[in-house]
């Protein structure tokens, strides 16, 4: 089970695809998480990238927790394609993105 709310996911990858001009605001957002929505988020984006499988999805958690030596937004920020590797990781995680970004969109980012 995610430690990170898919709102809270759906929300990064909106400021993720923004560029630059979002960047100080997705590194803030990052940062504010706690460790365990930080080692979710990033065990999302591998399984999007295809480093885990979504059956592996709790060892990759296990793994972003063991090896943090850098600040997770400083890593997740470098990683190339970093929305695209989120809204795939929950699809194949099963949760349903374009629902999620619509309610996203609908609440506006609060």
């Amino acid at each position: 089970m995610l430690a990170i709310s898919p709102r809270k996911i759906v929300h990064i990858i909106y400021l993720a695809r923004e560029g630059s001009i979002g960047s100080a605001e997705v590194h803030a957002f990052i940062d504010a998480l706690n460790e365990d929505e930080q080692a979710s988020l990033t065990a999302v984006a591998w399984v999007g990238r295809g480093a885990f499988d979504a059956e592996d999805y709790d060892e990759a958690v296990a793994t972003a927790m063991a090896e943090a030596t850098t600040p997770t937004a400083d890593y997740l920020l470098g990683m190339p394609h970093l929305a695209e590797n989120l809204e795939s990781g929950l699809e194949e995680l099963g949760i349903d993105v374009t629902g999620e970004e619509e309610d996203f969109l609908r609440q506006g980012s609060r």
